[in-house]
């Protein structure tokens, strides 16, 4: 299959590792892949020997007559792409919350042949917005999985890793006053693969979130998850297994913290049934099964 994949996202965050993740499995199963995207991701491309250009209206409008479908990754791609592409437009859509309700948004979002919903939340999202059930289908993240981890028991149990982020949902006044509530540091990290290895729990608070890829990374490296009980992230957050959900409250995330602390073999059992979850249905290889299953669909 000739396809082409667009990003045009300026940092490396959930969405474009998942381009990348998705366009590098692509080309491995033999697809004529190309993608066009800007900054850190167009740069990680490269350097991984994938076709890979910079990101413009012009190159859309070409490069998308030249395959079978084009797939676009974040907002302003599926805006170019609305305006200039010439094959079947697939659109990720990641966020949790509704389209626009205006008359351009409404064109927009008629020009794509089909959405893939990062979750069965965000689904929910575009069918209430309007969108009809048959042009969405749910095709989870994909992590990397590391062949080996660390044994949990063997970890720094004070190791509390959270993701480094200036979005203001991402519940940062939140780990602060947790933090502060319970004296315990917390590691912001900007690069969870060198981070996680070790870590004993992985904090994901938020205020709205689509499924939230990084606690998918956490759980692959056997690390369990305290997350916000918001949007996609009950889906992949089993309560009592891989993970522990809770409300936005310091009392009930210190709570949280608290039952992990206190009880070590309860901590080694989510640590043992997040990464087993992973490898079983999160997998980068899943992931791209799943994509390709909704091409096939499409060109059907």
């Amino acid at each position: 299959m000739r396809l082409l994949h667009v990003d045009s996202g300026s940092e490396m965050r959930g969405g474009q590792w998942q381009a990348l993740y998705l366009a590098t499995e692509l080309d491995k199963r033999g697809h004529e892949v190309k993608l066009l995207a800007k900054g850190p991701l167009l740069e990680a491309a490269q350097a991984a020997g994938l076709d890979a250009e910079p990101v413009s209206a012009v190159r859309i409008a070409r490069e998308s007559r030249r395959v079978d479908l084009t797939h676009v990754h974040d907002a302003s791609s599926h805006t170019l792409a609305a305006i200039a592409v010439g094959s079947p437009l697939v659109v990720s859509r990641r966020v949790a919350f509704a389209p626009k309700a205006s008359a351009a948004s409404r064109w927009k979002y008629g020009r794509a042949t089909h959405f893939i919903a990062v979750s069965k939340f965000v689904q929910s999202v575009l069918e209430a917005a309007g969108l009809p059930a048959e042009r969405i289908s749910v095709v989870f993240d994909g992590v990397p999985v590391p062949p080996h981890v660390m044994p949990y028991l063997e970890r720094d149990a004070r190791k509390i890793v959270c993701l480094a982020s200036v979005d203001p949902l991402k519940g940062g006044e939140l780990l602060r006053s947790v933090s502060e509530r319970t004296g315990i540091t917390m590691h912001s990290s900007r690069a969870l693969w060198d981070d996680l290895p070790t870590a004993s729990l992985f904090l994901y608070l938020t205020e709205s979130e689509g499924l939230g890829s990084a606690a998918l990374l956490a759980m692959a490296h056997g690390v369990p998850v305290i997350a916000s009980r918001v949007g996609g992230l009950p889906e992949i957050v089993q309560h009592g297994i891989t993970g522990l959900l809770t409300e936005n409250s310091i009392e009930a995330v210190a709570a949280a913290i608290r039952r992990v602390f206190d009880d070590r073999t309860f901590a080694a059992s989510m640590s043992s049934a997040s990464r087993a979850d992973v490898e079983q249905h999160h997998s980068l290889a899943s992931m791209a099964e799943a994509t390709l299953d909704v091409y096939r669909r499409i060109r059907a």
